[in-house]
């Protein structure tokens, strides 16, 4: 996936930066296949040959064909928690997460062709969305001790869970939408004040 947010690098060797290169000549290739003819009628091998490294090479950077499209998840991990733990004084959980998706899921694709492109061979590929949401859904325990911390509430609390594996969900509320970022709105919207409130307001 393009680089939604730049994150200062510290130093490297070079067998390091070799191996980076590598990956992402790899990714490179994958994705440039992949908008061109769509991601299921690519295979392995003719990626592998596009990036001109082995098969094997391929997997021992990518250990799944839908790894190839997206980056590696730990600099969006880190932002996520952030999201809870730098937040404003008078800004609520629920809505910290609320703008962080906002900021990263729908408007890092506004005006760019690179990511509407992504997005589009996303949503049309089930394996893909599922693989993506799948990624997200993997930093439920870790947000919900945030939460919690957060909150002053126990480690253990059923509430923190809760909030942060409906938090990672509501994405989805905006495949297929006309206007993705009301709906994510409305998904946080029910987070934030509950099924009641916004049931008296219809």
């Amino acid at each position: 996936m393009p680089d939604t947010a730049p994150t200062a690098a510290a130093p490297i060797g070079r067998r390091e930066r070799k191996k980076a290169a590598t990956r992402q000549a790899i990714a490179d290739a994958a994705l440039r296949l992949f908008l061109e003819r769509g991601y299921d009628d690519v295979g392995i091998r003719e990626i592998a040959d596009a990036a001109d490294v082995s098969t094997t090479t391929l997997f021992k950077h990518f250990p799944v064909k839908e790894a190839l499209v997206f980056d590696e998840d730990g600099d969006k991990k880190a932002r996520l928690l952030a999201a809870v733990r730098e937040r404003p004084e008078d800004q609520s959980i629920p809505a910290a997460l609320r703008e962080h998706v906002l900021t990263y899921r729908i408007a890092a694709a506004g005006g760019d062709p690179r990511f509407t492109a992504f997005f589009d061979l996303v949503n049309a590929t089930p394996a893909l969305r599922d693989y993506e949401q799948n990624m997200w859904l993997r930093h439920t325990a870790a947000l919900a001790q945030v939460i919690a911390e957060e909150s002053g509430l126990p480690d253990d609390d059923p509430t923190c869970t809760a909030l942060a594996h409906f938090a990672l969900e509501a994405p989805r509320a905006a495949r297929g939408r006309d206007d993705p970022r009301q709906a994510i709105t409305r998904a946080f919207d029910l987070l934030e004040h509950g099924w009641h409130t916004l049931a008296s307001d219809e």
